[in-house]
C-alpha cells in the first residue's frame, strides 16, 4: 500500500501542529493516514485507499458516515443560520427528547463537548454537596480537564497523581480512585472519607474497553453512594444512545443523580450535555450559583443533527437489535484462540490480547500490546481501520453490511 501523500502531509503538519495532529489518539506511527471523504461504513484516504471503518469517529456515528437524514437536516438548518448567540426553539425540543429518554435527567444543559459536560457535572456536584473530593474509576476517561487527568493508582485509597504536565498535584489530590467492578473498594473509600462530593463512572468502561459491569455492580454502587450522600455521575458520553435508548442507566436499571452525554447526541457534530435531578440542576447559572457558560452551547447545527439522529433511532426500533446481531455474528465467525478474548455489548466490541475478558483497568493493562500492534498493522493492510490502541473500543454502525462483516471476520481470523 502506497501512503506517500499521507506521509508528506504529516511531515508538513508536524512543523505546524504539536505532534502533527489535533488529538493524540490520531498520531498513528510512523504517520497517520489522511481522510478525504467518508460514506456509510467506509473512509477514503488521500492515498486512494478505501477502508472499512470500525472506529466511526470514536463512537458518534451510529448511523454511519453521511447518513441521508442527518445530511438533509444539516443542509436545511444551514439555510437558516448556524450560530445565533441566542436561544432557539431547537433547545427545548431536544431537551424534551433527551430528558424523556433518561430516567436520571429531569433537566439538561447543552454544551460543546463531552469533556466540558463532565467538567461541569463535577463542579455542579461539588456546588450541590459543599464537598471537595471526587472518586473516579481506575482507567475511566472523562475528558482532558485537570480533575480527571489522574494516573491509575495502587489501591483503593490512592490519592491522585497528575497524568499530565501542567496539572497541579494539589488539585488532583482531591481525586481518589477505585477499581471497576469492586463495590467493596468504593465502600471502603467512602467510609474513610466524608468529604467526597461525587463518584464519576463510565457505567461501561469505553475508553479501555468495552469492559462490562458484573451482575449488580452498578446497582451496588448506586446504593453505596446513596448511603454516603455522594452524587453518582454516569458518564454516558460513549454509552448514551449507543447501548440503546436511555443508555446504560436504562439497560442496567440504575438511576444516577447526574448524567453526561456527547458523541451520538450530536449526530457527528460537536456537542455535550449534562443533566440530572431537578434540585441539583437548578443550581446551574443563571438559576443558581454554579457557573457554566459557552458561546457555542446549544449550537443550532449540532442540535439539528442530534435531533435528526435521535428521532431516527426512535423511529427505527430494529437498529439496536440489528447492531447486536452484527457483533454477535462477528464473534461467532472469528471464534477465540489462545491469548485472546472477544468482548461485545450491542455495537461495541473489542478483541483483547488476553486469555480472558478483563474485568478492570489492571487486567486490561495485562494485554499483549506488542501483539496488538502487529494485529493492527495487518488489519490496516487488509483494508480495515480499527482504533490504533488496544485500549479503545471498536464500533459498528447501521451502515456496516454483510459484505463488510465478512471482510472483518476474514481479517480478524488472519491477523490476530
Amino acid at each position: 500500500m502506497n501512503h506517500k501523500s499521507s506521509s508528506e502531509l504529516f511531515a508538513e503538519a508536524k512543523l505546524l501542529m504539536p505532534g502533527g495532529v489535533s488529538s493524540p489518539v490520531r498520531a498513528i506511527r510512523p504517520y497517520p493516514f489522511y481522510t478525504t471523504s467518508a460514506a456509510g461504513a467506509h473512509l477514503a484516504t488521500v492515498d486512494g485507499t478505501t477502508l472499512i471503518d470500525c472506529c466511526m469517529a470514536y463512537g458518534p456515528l451510529i448511523l454511519g458516515h453521511v447518513h441521508p437524514a442527518i445530511r438533509t437536516a444539516i443542509a436545511g438548518q444551514l439555510e437558516s443560520g448556524w450560530l445565533y448567540g441566542t436561544p432557539s426553539p431547537l433547545e427545548p425540543e431536544f431537551a424534551k427528547l433527551v430528558t424523556g429518554d433518561h430516567p436520571g435527567m429531569d433537566m439538561v444543559r447543552f454544551v460543546s463537548s463531552g469533556s466540558e459536560a463532565t467538567m461541569a457535572a463535577i463542579r455542579l456536584a461539588r456546588g450541590f454537596t459543599g464537598k471537595k473530593d471526587i472518586v473516579k474509576i481506575e482507567g475511566g476517561f472523562h475528558g482532558a480537564h485537570d480533575a480527571v487527568l489522574v494516573k491509575a493508582g495502587s489501591g483503593a485509597t490512592t490519592m491522585g497523581v497528575p497524568d499530565s504536565a501542567g496539572v497541579l498535584a494539589d488539585l488532583v489530590a482531591h481525586t481518589r480512585q477505585v477499581p471497576y467492578n469492586d463495590p467493596e473498594a468504593l465502600e471502603s473509600v467512602l467510609s474513610a472519607h466524608n468529604d467526597v462530593a461525587a463518584l464519576i463512572i463510565e457505567p461501561v468502561l469505553g475508553n479501555i474497553g468495552p469492559v462490562l459491569p458484573r451482575d449488580n455492580y452498578l446497582r451496588d454502587i448506586r446504593e453505596i453512594t446513596k448511603a454516603h450522600d455522594v452524587i453518582l455521575i454516569f458518564d454516558e458520553v460513549i454509552t448514551g444512545y449507543r447501548v440503546g435508548i436511555g443508555g446504560a442507566q436504562v439497560k442496567y436499571g440504575t438511576k444516577p443523580d447526574l448524567t453526561t452525554l456527547g458523541k451520538i447526541i450530536g449526530g457527528g457534530l460537536p456537542i455535550g450535555a449534562f443533566g440530572g435531578r431537578r434540585e441539583i440542576m437548578e443550581l446551574v447559572a443563571p438559576q443558581g450559583p454554579v457557573y457554566q457558560a459557552g458561546t457555542f452551547s446549544g449550537n443550532p447545527l449540532s442540535l439539528t443533527a442530534g435531533i435528526a439522529t435521535i428521532r431516527h433511532l426512535h423511529n427505527h426500533s430494529t437498529i439496536y437489535r440489528d447492531l447486536e446481531g452484527k457483533t454477535r455474528a462477528l464473534e461467532e465467525s472469528i471464534g477465540s484462540k489462545d491469548g485472546g478474548s472477544f468482548v461485545r455489548l450491542g455495537s461495541m466490541f473489542k478483541y483483547f490480547f488476553r486469555n480472558t475478558p478483563p474485568q478492570n483497568y489492571r487486567e486490561v493493562k495485562e494485554c499483549d500490546t506488542t501483539a496488538f500492534g502487529t494485529f493492527w498493522q495487518g488489519m490496516f493492510r487488509a483494508g480495515i481501520f480499527v482504533p490504533p490502541s488496544q485500549f479503545e473500543t471498536n464500533f459498528l454502525s447501521a451502515a456496516h453490511n454483510d459484505q463488510d462483516l465478512a471482510a472483518l471476520a476474514q481479517a480478524y481470523t488472519q491477523c490476530r
